[in-house]
């Protein structure tokens, strides 16, 4: 286990090994996402021995008519239409949370499948806008991803920065304030990239511990395992 407060270089390899080698052991996409929060769940604590987090998610953008039916029918509700059908959907795949709900993307009241239908519309979602340009992405690149195959190479090949929000209470970045002050959230963190299909993913932290710029530096390493873990399924995403 590792205190998330204090983490270091030292915590790297062994997660970092763990979650490559959900590549060789998962199903699908889901499967390997679910693999990913299991652990990170499991080993970041807090001082205690305690989890770190209040809640935990893994996202991926998805075309919306490569959705199941299910999600589908939620996306179309969020925007009371049917979007085109490459719209981009930012899909939960996996979550993890110490509520019973928030163990199962199922279960999600708002975020199972949220569309990306334009640059202006990811603007007035002042998280995942603020998670995609911090990471250093434009979210141009996330809405409608370039079809030249060099270009997707490229960013799929990029280093990350981090989405950090040091102190959660009051921030723009995170509007569920309520969440905030009831499960005791001190800081926000996200990291992720881009994969060869062109798609954005994301694994996104809610910490009961405050996270220095440092921890949160170090912690993003793990995009790079994290890409590695989800690569290898292509269009199998969904259990």
């Amino acid at each position: 286990m590792a205190d998330l407060e204090s983490f270091s270089a030292d915590d790297l390899p062994d997660l970092g090994d763990a979650i490559r080698g959900f590549a060789n052991s998962a199903r699908s996409m889901e499967h390997a996402a679910n693999l990913v929060a299991d652990l990170l769940w499991d080993q970041l604590r807090d001082a205690e021995g305690e989890p770190a987090c209040a809640l935990l998610r893994v996202y991926k953008t998805h075309r919306f008519k490569r959705l199941p039916d299910d999600l589908q029918a939620f996306a179309r509700d969020l925007l009371d239409a049917d979007p085109p059908p490459d719209t981009r959907c930012l899909s939960l795949l996996a979550t993890r949370g110490v509520e019973p709900a928030w163990n199962d993307r199922r279960q999600s009241e708002g975020h199972k499948a949220i569309p990306l239908p334009s640059s202006e519309f990811v603007q007035r979602l002042p998280m995942v806008a603020g998670l995609i340009e911090q990471l250093g992405l434009s979210i141009e690149d996330v809405v409608q991803p370039s079809p030249d195959r060099k270009r997707i190479v490229e960013l799929a090949q990029r280093t990350y920065d981090v989405f950090h929000v040091a102190d959660a209470q009051g921030s723009s970045y995170v509007p569920a304030q309520g969440f905030v002050e009831r499960y005791g959230v001190r800081s926000a963190l996200g990291f992720g990239g881009v994969l060869f299909t062109g798609d954005f993913f994301a694994v996104v932290l809610f910490s009961r511990v405050p996270l220095s710029p440092a921890v949160a530096d170090t912690v993003r390493i793990l995009s790079l395992a994290t890409r590695v873990a989800l690569m290898p399924f292509g269009t199998r995403v969904f259990d």
